[in-house]
C-alpha cells in the first residue's frame, strides 16, 4: 500500500480523535465545572498521550506527532483546569 495513503489515513484519524477533545476543553474553560471529570483518568490519558507523542517523534511519523502533540495540549489543559477549579 502507498505510504502517502497510509499517512493520510493516520492524519484523518488523528484529526478526528484530537478534535473530539475541543468541546470538553471549551466547556470546561467556560463553565469551570470540573466535578464530574475524573482526575485519575486525565492524569493517565495525559501521560499516555505524551508517550504516544514521544513514540511518534522517535518513529518520525507526522500523523502520530501532530495528533498526539495537539491532543497532549488539550488533555493537559483539561487536567490543569481540573486541578485549578476543583475548589470552586
Amino acid at each position: 500500500m502507498d505510504q502517502t495513503w497510509i499517512e493520510a489515513v493516520g492524519l484523518a484519524a488523528g484529526a478526528l480523535t484530537t478534535l473530539s477533545f475541543l468541546p470538553q476543553v471549551l466547556r470546561t474553560w467556560r463553565t469551570r465545572a470540573v466535578r464530574d471529570l475524573s482526575l485519575r483518568m486525565y492524569l493517565a490519558l495525559t501521560a499516555g498521550v505524551f508517550l504516544w507523542l514521544v513514540y511518534g517523534l522517535l518513529k518520525g511519523s507526522l500523523s502520530i506527532i501532530l495528533a498526539n502533540g495537539v491532543t497532549f495540549v488539550l488533555a493537559l489543559s483539561i487536567l490543569v483546569m481540573k486541578i485549578r477549579y476543583r475548589g470552586e
